[in-house]
């Protein structure tokens, strides 16, 4: 919780594109860049996922510009479109013929021929004139010969629909697919007509079904057709008296399907109920086995998964001429339970459409893609609660980075992202493949993308500035373990001067003077720089600060500048493994034949000023007061009692893990205080049953030594002497002892000694 308090600012700067994308998916503000970005993203996925195989079952009769110079120019003469149709179903057997094509007119074309023969008085009577028009009767109404190729045929007719100011109803339209009121008032549930353009009564009487063919009705703003839309609703216009009534009608695309399967009645899915407005989710079609049910949007549309490349050579449906259709040329049965498409692609009659596959794909194919897809039950939608989704993935993604990537160290974080964006993309890939539903994606790959570059930014130009100041400000006196930790917190570290209680260590090497007079100028460089670069490893190692080398002689601190509640145990801890060290290095240096060395530390605990001081020219964080003034007089006095670590009570007492041996009460130069000071003589824990009677004994001998017992003393410290003859201590106080039985007692005695020097 602390380290979520510490990076909060950085938290809400990586929110910042995380309320961006959230006020895209719910509406209150629509980034077109994302939409164009989401259309991409489609757009490549669509065309990776393409199948690229050949669709057997639909044929497509092209109208193309070789047909239109073997048969002359569109629109043709019904009865060559009654030739066609026939050609298609009792020679070629195919199962369905579906019309991308509008017959709103009728054919005049013979019709008009007659009559200018007429008006050239190429008839002279009305007897003749008469029995001219009765001839030429059945060829005049050319109309009637397609309506009757029409009749018991399994075709679909194309129409279109409109929506203008003023409405205009030409020919006729089918029967709607559901009346006005088959879906609750108020919704919106199919984009809305109030026109419409149709076939002629004849014919659209002959055909048993019809669809609109307004494919491009649902082009995003690119002008790309990506779905098309299966229902449309025409609202006939209160003062059209005539025409077709108002309701939902079907697309072309779906009127084939429904002819190729028999598949009856659609039924709609509704999402909620009546009282709250329910969302369009699905078509049903069918029932039983064959029940088929085909995910829509709110408009009543579905996303077209195009099978691959457009036109003849796409290789996803087979490509007839009409001309060679009209003209016999293909074997007879050829095209025998194929589901036929007659559309144009000959660039002059403009049924050309921009999609994600191609700028200029054919509209035939969009409908034969929209069979495809309804008999392999491909389709693709994207539903209703869509925007729901995109605001739960990109809040639950969205908190999840800010969070981790402003914790995280850059590299994990760096994979915190790219794991966020491979979980969304995977999640939103599966629900394509496996529900069928398109879902947002690109909102949350952005975000992802920002929230990562803000909060590296920030964290860069912003935390890391004060991190990399504070690295430079105490990388040389700090070991690199704290400096890691400071740099977790880097506001609460400076320079500036302050009181705390700290642990402070002098260690000075003994014998150093001896040593140098036998060392050449280098080889005495090479060996302080040995002794330093061990004593500081180990003050590193206990998280100690250094804090200056002055000669032979080494000053650290510990309890700053990062706070360390055991900062006395630590001192005393690395102290003892100085020691030790400089003992292993004494060894080497006299089996060379070299001057021993040994090691005087002095430790005391206390309040003291802690920060950067010195002068304009140099400065250093360093550590002053009366508290480091005594450290370095304890360290003077290490020699005399003969131990290595002299510290004061009050480390003795912030580090009670040790057992301690007291030495004396002394008064140093330049302080009236009495200063107890003690040594350490092992883990209080792992104190031997030897070393516990040997302090208890010395207990004694101190505690008649103050009292002037000089009788007692004496006989209590002879074991000791005896036990440990080489021990400077024991052998210190022996003289002492001898020394005051030669004198009086002395009143009022505090059994302190004075140091006049350092």
């Amino acid at each position: 919780m602390n380290r979520l308090r510490r990076h909060r600012a950085r938290i809400a700067v990586t929110l910042l594109p995380v309320l961006l994308a959230l006020l895209h998916a719910t509406g209150a503000w629509r980034l077109p860049l994302i939409e164009r970005l989401d259309n991409i993203v489609y757009d490549a996925r669509l065309r990776a996922g393409m199948p690229r195989t050949l669709d057997p079952r639909i044929v497509i009769v092209d109208i193309d510009d070789a047909s239109l110079q073997q048969f002359g120019q569109w629109p043709w003469s019904r009865d060559k479109l009654a030739r066609l149709t026939r050609e298609l179903a009792e020679r070629q057997q195919v199962a369905v013929i579906g019309f991308d094509v509008v017959f709103a007119e009728p054919d005049q074309s013979a019709g008009l021929q007659a009559l200018r023969q007429l008006a050239q008085g190429a008839l002279r009577n009305d007897t003749a004139f008469a029995a001219e028009l009765e001839r030429l009767a059945p060829e005049l109404d050319r109309d009637a010969a397609f309506a009757d190729a029409l009749k018991g045929r399994p075709v679909a007719l194309g129409y279109y629909l409109t929506r203008s100011e003023a409405p205009r109803a030409r020919g006729q339209m089918p029967s709607p697919l559901w009346p006005p009121d088959a879906l609750p008032d108020g919704g919106v549930y199919a984009t809305r007509w109030n026109g419409y353009g149709a076939n002629l009564p004849a014919l659209a009487a002959a055909a048993p079904a019809a669809g609109f063919i307004n494919s491009a009705v649902h082009a995003d703003e690119d002008g790309t057709i990506r779905a098309v839309p299966l229902l449309a609703r025409y609202d006939r216009p209160a003062d059209l008296a005539a025409g077709a009534p108002s309701g939902y009608y079907e697309s072309l695309g779906l009127a084939v399907y429904r002819l190729a399967t028999g598949s009856g009645p659609v039924r709609p899915v509704l999402r909620g109920d009546r009282e709250t407005q329910p969302l369009l989710e699905a078509l049903v079609l069918g029932q039983g086995a064959d029940r088929r049910v085909v995910p829509v949007d709110t408009r009543a549309s579905a996303l077209v998964p195009f099978r691959g490349p457009a036109g003849a050579g796409g290789g996803s449906f087979r490509y007839v001429t009409a001309g060679d259709v009209l003209a016999g040329q293909l074997p007879a049965g050829e095209l025998r339970g194929k589901l036929v498409l007659v559309g144009a692609t000959a660039p002059g009659l403009q049924d050309l459409r921009a999609t994600p596959v191609s700028a200029n794909y054919p509209g035939v194919e969009v409908h034969a893609n929209v069979v495809s897809a309804l008999l392999d039950g491909r389709m693709l939608a994207v539903p209703a609660d869509a925007a729901g989704y995109d605001v739960a993935m990109l809040t639950l993604a969205g908190l999840v980075l800010a969070v981790g990537l402003s914790l995280l160290s850059a590299p994990t974080a760096a994979v915190l992202a790219v794991a966020t964006g491979a979980v969304m993309v995977g999640l939103n890939t599966w629900l394509q493949a496996e529900a069928r539903l398109v879902m947002p994606l690109a909102a949350g790959l952005l975000m992802v993308g920002l929230a990562f570059g803000l909060n590296m930014s920030w964290g860069y130009f912003v935390e890391e500035r004060g991190r990399r100041g504070l690295a430079r400000l105490f990388g040389t006196y700090v070991p690199p373990q704290l400096v890691d930790e400071m740099l977790e917190r880097p506001q609460h570290y400076s320079m500036r001067a302050e009181s705390r209680e700290l642990t402070v260590m002098f260690c000075d090497m003994r014998g150093f003077t001896q040593l140098s007079e036998q060392m050449a100028p280098v080889e005495l460089q090479a060996f302080l720089n040995e002794v330093f670069s061990r004593l500081t490893e180990i003050i590193s190692a206990h998280r100690g600060t250094v804090d200056k080398y002055m000669g032979d002689c080494v000053m650290a601190f510990w309890g700053a500048p990062v706070d360390m509640p055991d900062h006395a145990t630590l001192a005393v801890q690395a102290a003892i493994d100085m020691a030790a060290a400089v003992r292993q290095i004494d060894q080497a240096h006299q089996a060379r034949g070299l001057a021993g060395i040994s090691v005087g530390i002095g430790l005391n605990t206390g309040v003291m000023s802690v920060g950067d001081m010195g002068s304009a020219v140099r400065r250093s964080y360093t550590v002053v007061g009366d508290a480091v003034n005594l450290a370095s007089r304890l360290e003077g006095l290490s020699g005399h009692y003969g131990v290595e670590i002299v510290a004061s009570r009050a480390t003795q007492q912030a580090a009670p893990a040790w057992a301690w041996q007291e030495l004396d009460r002394v008064r140093v130069k330049g302080k009236q205080e009495i200063v107890t000071i003690a040594t350490p003589l092992a883990p209080a824990a792992a104190l031997t049953a030897s070393q516990r009677d040997e302090l208890e004994a010395w207990a004694g001998v101190l505690l008649a030594y103050r009292a002037q017992d000089t009788v007692a003393a004496t006989a209590a410290l002879a074991p000791l002497t005896a036990r440990s003859a080489k021990k400077v201590l024991y052998r210190l106080y022996t003289e002492r002892l001898a020394s005051m039985a030669l004198q009086p007692k002395i009143q009022n005695w505090d059994g302190a000694t004075r140091f006049e020097s350092k």
